[in-house]
């Protein structure tokens, strides 16, 4: 008989995990809270509007490409994508807009015009930066970080000795770069990582090789299609899913995960993984004696940030806009000691735009516009409607500022999502968006484990585990425990349990 393997939770950790086990030979049930896939990357339709409900930037586009290619597709199976140029748009002041043009020597010509010499600077830290993507990329991600050991390896510490891995990127970007400006582009992308450029070791301006040389890309159609395209690719390899099935608790037998439960049911299963947010899955639904993490373990942890979020339509075109926006018009730093040193509602935040159909046409109706827009804010603040709102209109008064109108009274459609429909919908440990910090004591070994310490045959995958936050490393996440589940398998059923 096919060993069984359950995951919990479909979003991008989860859906590769299930096909990667199935593909391995598992007969696999992916068991999902919610009506829909994808998670956090969910779709959101609504009057002819199709909303991506989290994720926006395609960055890494051959992760994607080999995960599809791993399974016997491709990415042009599924969807049309498309390499954006400008990449994005980045909004300093009224008068001080850039757009960020796709390709190196664009962008060298861009950095010289802001600062001489610079260009020259550029391609000198690009060339570190793209070692260090190899480095990572081939070496590092796909590796389960259950100990030190497996990064001692010729390859790993010569990558590490050869360039700048363990000083902040922000000493790192300013050893390079004099103008402020210049200095906030590269040090933009570890926001995503859920830190401060001041405490994301310099490994990672990897992301800045990401963004600038690999480019930024859309699926046409829109995140959502990413997971229409593994949702396939699943069914093909015979991934089962039940939707609307919130999982209530983890059965474990003489120190062994032997299923779930959902409400009154019970599923049998020879492993688990769980997709789900992992302090919730320990503390909620295992038994207090196969928790691997104290409650004192979650609260010392560095989250990453939470996100206010709005869905807005408009009955117009907004000029003004490129398909992703970075409004920088605002201090980057008191906004980030907002979030993770005194947290606090920000006072005057950045703010980060897409507006897709600048690109996409298919989600909104003809002569409208589908804005999507995000402040990043401090996990477990108090979320009401009040506060929204008064966002809301902050949102609305800069886009305005930048679109030359009041682009109020175009509002069709709007709807807002914040700390509590995180915790509502995913689970998420204080509401946070984006899962755990990259910050250098939380980062590989020093993650929460991919495998339970107490339980056998008990897994975890996803953002709060390795590699880390983001769809790329998600996408990684669950092929590396399926990885290490099937070489595991031949001990987790045939071992005896301890007493």
């Amino acid at each position: 008989m096919k060993p069984s393997a359950i995951v919990i939770g479909s979003g991008f950790a989860g859906l590769s995990a299930a096909t990667a086990l199935a593909a391995k030979g598992f007969a696999v049930t992916v068991v999902e809270k919610n009506a829909d896939p994808g998670g956090r990357a969910r779709t959101w339709r609504k009057d002819g509007f199709v909303f991506d409900m989290g994720p926006s930037w395609y960055w890494m586009p051959e992760v994607f490409e080999q995960w599809f290619n791993r399974f016997g597709s491709s990415v042009p199976e599924h969807y049309d994508l498309v390499r954006l140029d400008p990449s994005y748009r980045v909004v300093f002041g009224p008068e001080d807009v850039w757009d960020i043009p796709a390709g190196l020597p664009a962008l060298k010509a861009l950095f010289d015009r802001i600062e001489p010499g610079a260009g020259a600077r550029l391609e000198h830290f690009m060339q570190e930066a793209g070692m260090k993507y190899a480095l990572g990329m081939n070496e590092l991600v796909y590796r389960p970080s259950l100990r030190w050991s497996e990064f001692i390896t010729p390859k790993v510490v010569g990558g590490m000795l050869r360039s700048t891995v363990f000083t902040s990127l922000r000493k790192h970007v300013r050893s390079h770069f004099r103008d402020a400006r210049l200095r906030e582009l590269l040090e933009f992308p570890v926001l995503f990582l859920g830190a401060t450029p001041d405490r994301t070791p310099a490994l990672y301006s990897l992301m800045n090789y990401a963004d600038m040389a690999l480019g930024t890309w859309y699926p046409m159609g829109g995140m959502g299609r990413i997971v229409d395209g593994m949702m396939d690719v699943a069914r093909r390899h015979g991934v089962t899913f039940r939707f609307s099935s919130p999982v209530t608790g983890i059965m474990v037998h003489d120190g062994r995960a032997t299923g779930v439960r959902c409400g009154q049911e019970e599923l049998h299963a020879d492993i688990v993984v769980a997709g789900a947010d992992y302090q919730h899955v320990e503390s909620q639904l295992l038994p207090e004696r196969s928790r691997s993490y104290a409650p004192g373990y979650w609260e010392s942890r560095v989250m990453a940030p939470s996100s206010l979020l709005f869905y807005l339509g408009f009955d117009r075109r907004l000029p003004g806009l490129r398909h992703h926006n970075l409004f920088f018009d605002r201090s980057l730093d008191v906004h980030a000691g907002e979030i993770y040193d005194r947290p606090r509602w920000p006072s005057d935040p950045l703010m980060y735009v897409s507006a897709p159909s600048t690109t996409d046409p298919s989600v909104a109706p003809a002569g409208c516009e589908n804005v999507f827009a995000l402040i990043p804010i401090a996990p477990g603040l108090e979320d009401t409607p009040a506060i929204r709102e008064r966002y809301l209109r902050t949102v609305l008064h800069r886009i305005s500022a930048r679109t030359g109108f009041d682009v109020a009274p175009h509002v069709v459609l709007q709807r807002s999502y914040c700390i509590k429909d995180f915790e509502a919908d995913y689970n998420a440990f204080r509401g946070n968006a984006y899962g755990l910090a990259n910050t250098l004591l939380q980062t590989a070994v020093l993650k929460p484990r991919m495998k339970s310490r107490r339980v056998r045959g008990l897994y975890f995958t996803g953002q709060l585990t390795v590699p880390g936050p983001g769809v790329p490393p998600s996408l990684i996440s669950g092929q590396v425990v399926a990885d290490l589940v099937a070489r595991e398998l031949r001990t987790l059923i045939h071992t005896p349990a301890a007493p």
